[in-house]
């Protein structure tokens, strides 16, 4: 029977082309306007870390100088030196890591070739088991590697490739700011969206190139990148406003928890840390403590962009526009064929025949209009790459999105074609009989 009704279908449609083109343009510019600005929203809104983003969190804490501090003030983003090497001494978490960013000039131990200039995360061990991070080759440095400053890394599958080629990677050297590594593992597939572990560089980059040990980058005074925040004087040191003691806000630290008992015992814990802080002089604010699981802390830091947020609701709202134009178009039609609908009722079509025979008629559009609406969504896209935006380059349709696309588009349709079958559905067949 389905068969028959889209059957039918296709002749109404063909019947009258240019309403048939202007409902299908309607729902084809709602759909593409709405899926464009749905797939930016669903690529930077993604849980980076599904499996177990509920467990990781970001403490943060407020080691600030009371001056220019206004009651109710969220505390730093980020770390000093001290605390953050204190809580990874206390290590209360299952897992915790300090890390930060910074770029080293790297060259084959042992060859010709020119350095090149490379990404580097320094971190501790734990980094690789919290946010599960593969390993293709080899392994990662343990906890005793921080302890005793090695000097070894874990580099990128890229990296790899450009270095090495096809010659093995794991026991080979390298050479990191005229010091020299020993490459320990190569990374797997990992490409966090955002690299939500850092958020004061560029959230939509690439995964660094190399990894290193936060201590022997500090040993060895490598250079840093992100932001920082002081709130006094530097020692006098080569390290500067990097130095342990210094007053400074510049690491990242996150802590791994099992359970939200857990989260709230560590929460105390942070809460007793500021006060002993403050009791040796070293914080003069009141504890001021904040503890974000990894999508809470993404939130907080406003990954998604307003702009893209307030795009996307305006897009909901041109497809509203346009269902309504489309509704009144069907309306219109189904109406103007009232004759038709009374002599099949009088032929014995019951009103559901009737009905299903109008949603099927709409449904039909829905496919030609999701298929053009697709093709709109691609190019709405392509546009958005062309945008000088740091998330301009993700914005792609996955397989996902594109089944969205179609059961919007039908999904929308129906909607659509409810109200004008339903009328359709009603019509007396004796007034239209008698009228004809």
């Amino acid at each position: 029977m389905l068969g028959y009704y889209f059957h039918l279908a296709l002749r109404s449609l063909k019947r009258n082309r240019g309403l048939t083109v202007v409902m299908v343009l309607a729902i084809a510019l709602g759909i593409g306007a709405t899926m464009t600005t749905l797939t930016v929203y669903h690529v930077l809104s993604g849980d980076p870390l599904p499996q177990k983003s509920d467990r990781i969190f970001y403490p943060q804490i407020d080691p600030r100088a009371a001056g220019g501090v206004k009651p109710g003030d969220d505390p730093p983003d980020q770390w000093t030196r001290y605390d953050a090497e204190q809580l990874i001494h206390q290590a209360r978490g299952k897992h915790q890591a300090v890390m930060s960013a910074g770029n080293v000039i790297a060259k084959l131990e042992g060859s010709g070739a020119r350095p090149m200039m490379l990404s580097a995360r320094y971190t501790s061990a734990d980094f690789f088991p919290m946010f599960d991070v593969p390993v293709a080759e080899g392994e990662v440095w343990q906890r005793g590697a921080d302890d005793a400053r090695a000097r070894v890394a874990v580099i990128s599958r890229e990296l790899r490739e450009r270095l090495f080629g096809s010659q093995p990677a794991v026991g080979r050297s390298i050479q990191l700011n005229g010091n020299s590594f020993r490459v320990l593992g190569v990374l797997g597939a990992f490409e966090p969206i955002p690299r939500f572990y850092d958020m004061t560089t560029d959230r939509y980059s690439n995964v660094e190139e190399v990894f290193l040990p936060y201590s022997t980058s500090r040993q060895l005074n490598f250079d840093t990148q992100g932001g920082m925040n002081c709130w006094g004087r530097p020692p006098k040191s080569d390290e500067g406003p990097r130095a342990l003691n210094a007053p400074c806000a510049w690491l990242q630290y996150w802590v791994e928890l099992d359970s939200s008992a857990d989260a709230d015992a560590y929460r105390t814990y942070l809460e007793n840390y500021s006060r002993q802080q403050h009791a040796a002089g070293r914080f003069e604010l009141a504890p001021n403590v904040r503890l974000h699981n990894l999508m809470g802390w993404l939130d907080y830091r406003k990954v998604v962009p307003g702009d893209v947020k307030l795009q996307m609701w305006l897009a909901f709202g041109f497809l509203l526009v346009c269902l309504l134009n489309t509704i009144g178009l069907m309306l219109a039609k189904f109406l103007r064929r009232g004759g038709e609908y009374g002599v099949r009722r009088a032929l014995g079509a019951s009103r559901r025949a009737i009905f299903l025979q109008c949603v099927t008629e709409a449904g039909v559009v829905g496919i030609v209009g999701g298929a053009l609406g697709l093709l709109l969504a691609w190019l709405g896209l392509w546009v958005v790459r062309q945008q000088p935006d740091d998330y301009a380059q993700l914005a792609r349709m996955d397989p996902n999105m594109l089944v969205a696309t179609f059961a919007l588009a039908i999904g929308a349709s129906m909607l659509a074609g409810w109200l004008p079958a339903w009328r359709a559905a009603r019509i007396a067949p004796a007034i239209q009989l008698k009228s004809q």
